[in-house]
């Protein structure tokens, strides 16, 4: 059934992300855990009411009767979640984490959710309800009772509920008094095999203590310190810490807008997204995660011989296979709910450009020494040779249509970048012939770009021979390509300003109809790209300005979505977007090196 919202009404996410770079889970504010996949981020989900109310199954500890109400919120500088209830017999707090902290010289990380419950006030008298399901809702788990716990049976490994609440009332589904601190181990595969309460209060406490050395190690300036350091926060757990794949969303198909259809599967690595990831953790200081992705995307790069997609499994997996699970009801009644992502099949010519961007600091960057990685003449003259074979190739583009080919500005954009990086990289390596291609394809791309430009409006369109405009080619004068100072440069954001800019200050990808109609929601990376632009060209006020703006987006928690609708400032889209957190990184970290020059206005 259908429970599209009223389109008038301010729709947030109000949900809390916690993770521990194994796996991540969504919790609303009623306690219910709406999103948890095991045992990695692309799996099925356990618990996924989110996308379906009753076949998602149920994880809560909410309060036995009558009204409740809430409050939300971090523990500070950490992904530790805590939600207090307050209801008619009392108030609790319930204190959700995935564990994570340094042990034996390596991250202990293991797919174990622990919840505190601890009374607060009063005696509140809750009822706790633990229905995880298997293979996205369709498996309906079996219990087996012991003395201490609760094994779910049905999946490829047990799932477990560890805890010291009485397993008649869990089982039953039985209200009773909270009158002392209780806790809940929930884990996949390996069991808790230790002292429960000790246990459980010692992996707080390291990894509360984690999570703050974590930030204390950031290069964070005072612009909006705390926006930054929960966009940080929230970006380090989307990486998959085994293999330092980074996805672009925690979830599946919420919609870019409602009864849109525009509802995808986001857990995969785009590498569309590498070099502004890249750039937001070499903005913040944070060399390991820069690391661990290098060498996910030099692993991808090894293994490449004719040409890359657009996206890859957290695994390097290249086959993504997209599906509709037409049994559930989608959020809110939004179908389809999709798994996999068709768009791996898709032809986007700018990653070759991508790759070379990203992996240039590898050879250049002093701080590397001996990188794992491939035979690098080797791999830099098949990125530039694919630059070279697609140079006149139309292709999909970054917004990936799916059924559009045109002579993108932005795929150009990164042949010229990538081209770019890689004359730097001949150079190092001293390979003139490497470096004539090089300066062979920055003439080309440059051209192409050049075909793109429209002196009437003295600005670049989308495509060649397009009458569209196009955020992503605000990149022309983040990427270099314009001469921040330039007229060009001013004159083209100002144009895409009066076409794509909202009095909101968000901005649309484009304005013109794609494969599904017009697009209804503004994407707010464009919005932090269109404030790191106003940076570079010397509007620094206006830059600020936009970004306060954009801070307001977020949900309680500082969490922003991929989508944001202009008219209500609803939130939509998956949740939450990796993307977003680097477009506001990269945009604090642009105007605070702004301000941190003499005379910069």
């Amino acid at each position: 059934m259908s429970t599209h919202p009223d389109l008038n009404i301010k729709h947030t996410y109000d949900m809390g992300l916690i993770g521990n770079c194994a796996y991540l889970a969504l919790i609303k504010k009623d306690t219910s855990v709406s999103w948890l996949c095991w045992p990695r981020f692309d799996s099925s989900f356990v618990f996924g009411s989110l996308l379906d109310t009753e076949k998602g199954g149920e994880y809560s500890i909410k309060p036995a009767v009558g009204d409740f109400s809430t409050h939300q919120y971090y523990l500070e500088n950490t992904n530790v979640l805590c939600t207090e209830v307050e209801c008619a017999t009392g108030r609790y707090r319930v204190t959700d984490f995935a564990p994570r902290f340094p042990q034996y010289d390596r991250y202990y990380k293991p797919l174990m959710f622990i919840r505190k419950v601890e009374p607060l006030a009063g005696e509140p008298v809750i009822c706790v309800t633990c229905n995880p399901v298997g293979d996205y809702g369709k498996i309906q788990l079996s219990r087996r009772r012991s003395s201490n716990h609760i094994a779910f049976l049905g999946l490829e490994e047990e799932v477990r509920l560890t805890t010291d609440i009485p397993l008649t009332y869990v089982l039953d589904r039985q209200s009773f008094v909270l009158n002392e601190t209780r806790y809940l181990v929930m884990t996949y595969g390996a069991p808790l095999e230790a002292p429960l309460d000790s246990t459980a209060e010692r992996f707080l406490r390291e990894t509360v203590q984690y999570w703050l050395r974590w930030v204390k190690s950031t290069s964070i300036s005072n612009f909006y310190q705390t926006q930054v350091i929960r966009s940080a926060l929230a970006l380090k757990i989307h990486q998959y810490e085994d293999t330092g794949a980074i996805i672009a969303a925690t979830t599946t198909s919420l919609p870019e807008a409602p009864g849109s259809g525009r509802n995808w599967d986001y857990r995969f690595c785009w590498m569309r997204d590498t070099y502004y990831i890249l750039t937001a953790f070499n903005n913040i200081g944070h060399f390991e995660e820069l690391e661990r992705y290098f060498h996910y995307i030099a692993n991808i790069s090894a293994k490449i011989h004719d040409k890359y997609q657009p996206l890859y499994g957290i695994s390097g997996t290249s086959e993504l296979i997209e599906k509709e699970l037409d049994h559930l009801e989608g959020y809110r009644g939004n179908k389809p709910v999709r798994i996999g992502n068709d768009a791996y099949t898709h032809i986007q010519n700018d990653v070759y450009g991508q790759v070379l961007v990203a992996l240039l600091p590898l050879y250049v960057d002093k701080r590397f020494v001996n990188p794992e990685r491939a035979n690098p003449e080797k791999l830099l003259a098949e990125a530039l040779n694919m630059i070279k074979a697609t140079m006149n190739i139309p292709d999909a583009g970054l917004w990936e249509f799916r059924n559009i080919a045109q002579y993108h500005c932005y795929t150009y954009l990164f042949h010229w970048a990538g081209s770019n990086a890689a004359r730097k990289v001949a150079r190092s390596l001293r390979n003139p012939e490497m470096e004539a291609l090089a300066n062979e394809l920055i003439r080309e791309s440059a051209q192409k770009i050049e075909d793109c430009f429209d002196p009437k409006r003295g600005a670049y369109t989308n495509a060649i021979g397009s009458p569209h405009l196009d955020a992503s080619t605000i990149q022309l004068i983040m990427m270099g390509y314009l001469d921040p100072a330039s007229d060009v440069a001013n004159t083209h954001l100002e144009a895409l300003e009066k076409e794509l800019k909202t009095p909101e200050g968000l901005f649309y990808r484009y304005r013109h109809a794609d494969d599904f109609g017009t697009p209804e929601t503004t994407f707010l990376i464009c919005s932090f790209w269109y404030v790191e632009a106003l940076a570079c060209v010397g509007r620094v006020a206006d830059a600020i300005r936009e970004f306060e703006k954009l801070i307001t987006y977020t949900n309680h928690l500082g969490l922003l979505s991929e989508d944001v609708d202009a008219r209500t400032g609803s939130q939509w889209g998956n949740f939450p977007q990796a993307y977003s957190h680097v477009g506001l990184v990269n945009a604090a970290y642009r105007i605070a090196k702004k301000l941190d020059t003499p005379n910069f206005v």
